[in-house]
């Protein structure tokens, strides 16, 4: 008899952190000067582009990769098509609710943010946005229009896609897992052969940059290995013992993309010569730096650690947290680039504020009630309540 392996509550920890972390990640591009954000300063600085290259590398693939482990237990217990029914209902309810209600705002922002004289309701903007028409050459995003987008909800409509193509293959897989744990064990150094493929992948298929940087399709893999060997023992003992030396081969392969992330091609989708090599380098340096972090999380010290109340509560709250952020931080960044300040009094402005609405949004707008919490893609049992 086999028991189910219990939940990996520091990788919940990181992804609520990670989920965190875009408030301080979208409002920093509101400074960017080479990213075309819905509202733009009209002071920027470069140092907004090198830090957000630290975390495209790996913050994105690291919540696919959970999003791929927490499939393995829910399948573990729901079987399949549960499995597939319950992802249907805690992703396409909130990707469906929120793009009929916030993802507009910031379209609408940025029309009134690049011209003074648009003065259109956002009712009648509303409209327009939901003007749409098939395009099934975008799959998974098969809607667009002239003013539609999913806007940072690409991430669950990519994440409903993985599960539901998951699903009808998810036994077979997980049944092979068992021999890439076996080679694992006695040679650790394979768990570097995924970054081939994800080397290849944004080198042939080219960098997305609405995807933050990785092609949509990168992010299959770093699911699918969540799914098949996050939970192995022996992958995860493997990992320890490779998260120094990883770590140090991530940095190398990341500090070898500045050229071509510098130089005048544009490293997302031109042919050139260096472009190719910095995408290649690009999807290798991302593995190995989503290696080395997990491999730190296997230290003992890491693993005993109890998450708190604190962490344990924003845990839960993860996916309404992401579902609400986005809207947030382009309506305060709105109110706050017209201020006469310098840059990091703008840019704290606008963290703050966003922070402190998502927490009080979640709070009292979202946990305490049935219909919020489905609404949300939470269960139907209230999550925990906020520390005192």
């Amino acid at each position: 008899m086999t028991t189910e392996p219990a939940r990996r509550t520091e990788l919940d920890v990181l992804r609520a952190l990670v989920v965190l972390g875009l408030v301080f990640f979208h409002s920093a591009l509101v400074f960017s000067p080479d990213d075309d954000f819905y509202v733009k300063n009209r002071d920027t600085t470069d140092v907004v582009t090198v830090v957000a290259g630290l975390g495209v590398v790996w913050a994105m693939p690291m919540l696919f990769l959970v999003a791929g482990l927490g499939a393995r237990h829910s399948i573990g217990r729901r079987g399949p098509r549960g499995f597939a029914r319950e992802r249907l209902l805690r992703l396409g309810v909130p990707l469906v609710f929120a793009t009929l209600t916030i993802v507009p705002v910031p379209q609408w922002l940025r029309l009134r943010a690049a011209d003074p004289a648009y003065h259109e309701s956002y009712g009648r903007f509303w409209l327009g946005f939901l003007d749409v028409r098939p395009d099934p050459a975008d799959f998974p995003f098969v809607l667009e229009g002239e003013w539609f987008e999913t806007g940072h909800l690409w991430f669950v409509v990519l994440l409903l896609t993985f599960c539901l193509l998951l699903a009808p293959v998810a036994r077979p897989l997980a049944a092979r897992a068992g021999r890439a744990g076996d080679a694992v064990e006695r040679r650790p150094a394979l768990l570097l052969l995924p970054a081939l493929p994800l080397a290849a992948i944004n080198a042939l298929l080219g960098m997305e940059e609405g995807f933050a940087g990785w092609n949509r399709w990168a992010y299959l893999l770093f699911f699918l290995h969540g799914y098949a060997l996050s939970d192995d023992p022996r992958i995860r003992a493997a990992t320890l013992r490779l998260a120094g030396p990883v770590g140090v081969l991530g940095l190398v392969l990341f500090a070898g993309t500045a050229p071509g992330f510098m130089a005048g091609d544009d490293p997302f989708t031109s042919g050139s010569a260096l472009a190719v090599l910095t995408r290649a380098l690009f999807g290798a340096a991302g593995w190995c730096w989503v290696l080395a972090i997990l491999g730190l999380l296997e230290r003992p010290r890491t693993r005993r650690r109890s998450p708190g109340p604190v962490l344990g509560y924003l845990a839960v709250a993860a996916l309404p947290l992401y579902v609400l952020h986005q809207p947030v931080v382009v309506a305060f960044a709105y109110g706050v680039v017209g201020w006469s300040a310098p840059i990091a009094v703008k840019y704290a402005a606008i963290v703050t504020a966003s922070l402190a609405v998502l927490l009080l949004a979640y709070e009292f707008g979202v946990r305490r009630t049935p219909v919020t919490r489905f609404l949300f893609g939470q269960r139907a049992a209230p999550p925990p309540a906020p520390p005192s």
